[in-house]
């Protein structure tokens, strides 16, 4: 208590400092933490559509963009500039190398089609109340296949969404800045703030066209423009209205048979002042280096190209030496080529951390119906939707990381879980930060819309028939996993952290304050149970599923569930989108994942409210489990078939288990519902272990090779390797081979073999390739589908981090 006491006292004195008050009932020590989480965490590379795109984590900020591309001919400017991450880019790898969230990083752009390689190098400088100063070193090294005379254009896209000023200061001479650019800021959330672009390093481009008079290609030029708002997000058709203004001035000069080098031809007019957008060009042959450099005043001071240096060689030896701590790899992944996998693979994943904001397409117009009992209920549904009710709500904000930066630079529910698992590891306060936003955008009901498409630049990659979402569907409540995880290192840790200093600091005090300091956990833990209760009590009601007028027998009458939304070929909602299930659908059919997944909800809830001293919701919450546990048995244990199974309705009108034994037939294993001593469990380890039905050497396959549906279709979960249900899979072997019991044994071999076949099979394709990707073929182990897929399945640097048991069973008989 002593402890505690001091650091509310030293809290407090912060927050006075900075003329911080507690909101509500939120303590100080709560209050002063968000504080410096808002602060370390206000700046970052949050849009992570793009290459690189840096904004704050408010509505309306501050945008700054890098685009480029070779510009060696004219007809190079039709073959694209660089902005958004897109699949076919011709690129041989990109992404972050090292990066923390709160400190910066290197990310490397291996851009084959503009045969260069491309460095940012950000670093985030602490200090002021507006969320400090950062800075980015931007490098360009041609590639070996490249000529000596090859040029690149360079352009940065600087725009201010909020009100304020934002200024260019001078003018430079006619031909641009033969230094380096300032630009001076002003909002009222960012305070006072100067822009700096270095003039840097590199050499330009030459010409002894007439357009000289004109263009010179060794200055820097600026057009500023004032746009819409709305329209800001539209970096590079904003930048190719301004080249175009050059352009046509030199074909009606010159004429199409004289036109300049397409280096002056395409350079944007020099027309700094005062506007809300500011293009930044410069145009190098050959290497070069600059950097971009934002200065919060409210710091006091400026930050040089000095500073940078020394800044990019700590954060990178930070990191480099946390991550080996955190992640401390076991055999056989001691090796260094393992360590840089690892590295890319997590940082990734946090680089792809992203802040959104915007309103979102919601169809409430058929939510009451979503009972869906008429037995042709998927077509009335697909009627519903084609009606077309939908209507924009919001504006909402989410901050989140995203599962693939070229194609699904958005937000999902069910995969969130899954990356917040090794980001729980690094930064649980980031982790929870996380986590608490993504329950602030849940409705009155419980309802978080399973996919969050915030904005028009957001909708820009989407569909139109995905754009909208339904308030009567779910998604796997994955953020369920962290949570517990959290309550489990909470229980563990019990406020045993090192105490504080004096002086908080967000070096000292984040990344684990809610882990160090218990009554810090404790209020976060108190504050979000009213929120997963309220999802889960909506799970139950709008998911349930109907035993009493079918007249099945089970353990109970209310713990059954049935995913809405299905349609002939596809449970979308259930996140297994292709996945066989009954046919045709049935308003009577009974899903065992999503009972598994209920299971998992009702377990974690349990144990929180427990651990605040809650104990009729307690008692409440174990009946539903007994209830959950009994009908996984009695409505979809198939001991014919070995495994759990959906169920449904036959021609007769009675229970049908439909078995396509995959993913789904493994669900109360793979979410911890069976007792290690289950003879079910066995069944299960058969299931797995056969290489006639899930085993490969690359992971467990999504469905059996014995199945009808195996490879058909789609096949999207017809039969690849994924990594989320691998990576549960692999937990529970692991949990089962440290206990006692008559599995133990089986469980090790199993772990042993599937823990290196996975990381194997990621790390081969990454290096072939230099992604990561969706899913992976079972037969080969090649990338498949969607690439830089550096969300869930960056779950391999945990697995890479788990115990090595290869020699347990030896060193047990010794």
């Amino acid at each position: 208590m002593a402890r505690l006491a001091r650091l509310i006292a030293v809290a407090a004195a912060a927050a006075t400092a900075a003329g911080v008050t507690a909101a509500g009932d939120e303590s100080i020590l709560t209050s002063e933490i968000g504080r410096l989480n808002n602060q370390s965490l206000l700046w970052g590379p949050y849009k992570p559509n793009l290459y690189f795109g840096m904004r704050p984590r408010l509505p309306q900020g501050l945008m700054a963009v890098l685009m480029w591309g070779r510009i060696n001919n004219h007809a190079d400017i039709n073959e694209g500039i660089r902005y958004t991450c897109e699949q076919n880019d011709g690129m041989h790898g990109y992404g972050w190398d090292e990066y923390d969230a709160r400190d910066g990083g290197v990310q490397t752009i291996h851009d084959d089609a503009n045969m260069i390689d491309m460095t940012t190098s950000l670093v985030k400088i602490p200090g002021g109340n507006h969320g400090g100063s950062w800075a980015v070193r931007v490098k360009g090294k041609l590639m070996k296949n490249a000529a000596k005379d090859h040029k690149t254009a360079i352009y940065l896209y600087i725009a201010q969404e909020a009100a304020g000023e934002l200024n260019v200061i001078g003018t430079g001479t006619e031909f641009g800045f033969e230094g380096d650019v300032r630009l001076d800021g002003k909002t009222e959330a960012l305070g006072n703030y100067q822009i700096l672009v270095t003039k840097g390093n590199g050499k330009h481009p030459t010409s002894d066209h007439p357009a000289t008079l004109l263009k010179r290609l060794d200055t820097t030029v600026v057009a500023s423009e004032t746009y819409p708002n709305n329209l800001l997000w539209q970096a590079r058709p904003l930048l190719y209205r301004e080249l175009q203004k050059p352009a046509k001035h030199f074909e009606e000069t010159y004429g199409s048979e004289d036109l300049p080098p397409a280096s002056q031809m395409y350079r944007i007019n020099h027309t700094p002042g005062r506007a809300n957008t500011h293009m930044v060009q410069k145009t190098f042959e050959g290497d070069f280096q600059f950097d971009l450099v934002f200065m919060s005043a409210s710091m006091g001071r400026n930050i040089t190209s000095k500073d940078v240096t020394r800044e990019i060689k700590r954060t990178s030896e930070s990191f480099g030496e946390r991550f080996s701590s955190v992640f401390d790899f076991q055999a056989p992944f001691k090796a260094a080529k393992y360590q840089q996998f690892g590295k890319s693979m997590f940082s990734n994943l946090l680089g792809g951390v992203g802040y959104f904001h915007g309103d979102q397409v919601i169809d409430r117009s058929y939510a009451a119906e979503y009972e869906e009992e008429d037995e042709n209920f998927w077509v009335d549904a697909a009627e519903a939707r084609a009606r077309g009710h939908q209507k924009a709500e919001g504006p909402f904000e989410l901050f989140t990381s995203i599962p693939s930066r070229p194609f699904f630079p958005r937000g999902f529910l069910w995969d969130e879980g899954f990356h917040l698992m090794p980001i729980a590891d690094w930064d649980m306060d980031l982790a929870l930060e996380i986590v608490k936003s993504w329950y602030n955008t849940m409705d009155a009901d419980g309802w978080i819309p399973r996919e969050q498409i915030l904005g028009d630049e957001a909708r820009g990659k989407v569909p139109e028939e995905f754009q909208v979402q339904y308030p009567h569907y779910a998604n796997p409540p994955t953020l369920f996993l962290v949570i517990e995880d959290f309550m489990e290192r909470l229980r563990k840790s019990n406020g045993s952290g090192p105490a504080p200093k004096e002086k908080l600091s967000q070096d000292e005090t984040l990344h684990s304050a809610h882990l160090d300091i218990s009554e810090l956990g404790e209020e976060y833990v108190r504050k979000l149970y009213p929120l997963l209760r309220r999802q889960y009590d909506w799970f139950r009601k709008t998911q349930s599923g109907d035993v009493k007028s079918y007249e099945r027998e089970a353990r109970s009458a209310k713990e059954v569930y049935r995913w809405r939304g299905r349609t002939e070929t596809h449970c979308l909602t259930s996140g297994l989108d292709d996945y066989p299930r009954a046919q045709p659908p049935h308003p009577g059919e009974l899903h065992v994942d999503l009972l598994s997944w209920v299971g998992l909800m009702t377990k974690s809830l349990m144990n929180i409210a427990d651990s605040i001293g809650l104990t009729s919701d307690v008692a409440e919450l174990a009946k539903n489990l007994e209830g959950i546990e009994g009908n996984l048995v009695d409505l979809h244990w198939s001991e014919k078939d070995g495994c759990f199974c959906d169920a449904t309705i036959d021609e007769f009108e009675e229970n049908k288990l439909v078995c396509h034994k995959g993913y789904i037939s493994l669900f109360p294993f793979l979410v911890g519902l069976l007792r290690p001593d289950d003879a079910k469990v066995g069944r299960m380890l058969d299931l797995m272990g056969d290489e006639n039905e899930l085993w490969s050497g690359h992971g467990l396959r999504s469905l059996s090779r014995g199945d009808e549906f195996y490879g058909t279709g789609e096949n999207y979960w017809r039969g690849p390797v994924w990594m989320p249900f691998n990576y549960m899979a692999v937990t529970q072997l692991y949990r089962l081979a440290k206990q006692p019991g008559p599995f133990s044994d089986r469980a090790r071999d199993m772990y042993t073999r599937l823990r290196k076949d996975l990381v194997e099979t990621v790390y081969e394709s990454w290096k072939e390739t230099g992604f990561a990707w969706e899913q992976y073929n079972p037969e080969t182990g090649a990338g498949q589908r969607t690439q830089h897929f550096t969300g869930w399945t960056s779950l391999v640097v945990k697995l890479m981090a788990m115990e090595d048991l290869s020699g347990q069973h030896e060193r047990d008989e010794l």
